[in-house]
């Protein structure tokens, strides 16, 4: 078996074994559900921060924490609002706030050249919003419109890269970014917006047919043909920029766990927003 189909198997065996422990606490919501996105953003953090950081540190350790623990507040913020609008709890915004003054207060006493300190504080902020903020979105659709519209947003993204992938594989042939992602293709992404279009109509037969019309799907799928692509090459850029392959190497054939979920990260907020706006 040559590396290309090596690496194929390893992608199809991670995504089988992965795939249904993501849908069955999807299913089970409450805490284990914001504790399994507490965990992602925890990790994809660490991952983010070790690529960007100059070096791992207490600070740096300190914002990784951070980034895991907002998919929680936003879990009790909806939690207490029983479904409500709101995201985050009352004190958040404080909260966050100290904790950049810690943030920034560590780097300050820090024995080390002091241009490495904007990098290490811009790289866990960042950790902040990209990580926890956006897996706090996909909390947020769970409890606030229920676990089918999160299995939406996993399968819009997911048929997105599947069909990408073995359209570019098979067909592939204009590069789309090669600056920042050599592999992508015109014909990978055209084989993109198919699948997410199509997997957006499978997901609403068995679990949002009374909710979503075919028009929707339609507007649903191409929104994640757009901006999972795009949660891609964001953070092709910021691997190529740091000058490494993979985010980490966490997940047989798939690199790290950021690498697996950047474009979930871009399409949770389009879900969330599409749910709102129909309901």
């Amino acid at each position: 078996m040559n590396e290309k189909n090596r690496n194929l198997a390893l992608r199809v065996v991670s995504a089988l074994l992965l795939f249904p422990s993501a849908v069955a606490l999807t299913v089970v919501g409450g805490l284990p559900f914001a504790l399994l996105a507490a965990g992602a953003a925890g990790l994809a953090a660490w991952e983010l921060v070790g690529m960007l950081a100059p070096r791992v540190g207490a600070a740096e350790a300190f914002g990784v924490a951070v980034a895991g623990a907002i998919p929680l507040a936003a879990w009790r913020a909806c939690e207490a609002a029983q479904g409500g609008p709101m995201l985050f709890p009352a004190g958040a915004g404080i909260g966050l706030a100290f904790a950049l003054v810690l943030v920034m207060a560590l780097n300050t006493f820090r024995d080390r050249p002091l241009e490495e300190a904007p990098r290490a504080i811009s790289a866990v902020t960042l950790a902040w919003l990209y990580c926890g903020l956006l897996l706090a979105t996909l909390v947020a659709l769970r409890l606030r419109f229920g676990w089918p519209w999160v299995i939406l947003a996993f399968v819009v993204t997911w048929g997105n890269d599947t069909f990408a992938y073995f359209a570019g594989r098979a067909f592939g042939k204009h590069p789309m970014y090669p600056r920042v992602s050599p592999k992508k293709t015109w014909e990978g992404y055209a084989g993109g917006v198919v699948g997410s279009v199509l997997t957006a109509f499978l997901a609403k037969l068995p679990f949002l047919a009374p909710e979503i019309t075919p028009l929707g799907c339609v507007v649903l799928g191409l929104g994640g043909a757009l901006l999972g692509p795009a949660g891609d090459l964001a953070e092709s850029l910021l691997k190529r920029a740091a000058g490494i392959k993979d985010s980490g190497k966490l997940i047989p054939g798939h690199g790290g766990l950021l690498d697996r979920i950047d474009a979930l990260l871009f399409v949770a907020p389009w879900i969330y927003a599409f749910a709102a706006w129909l309901r």
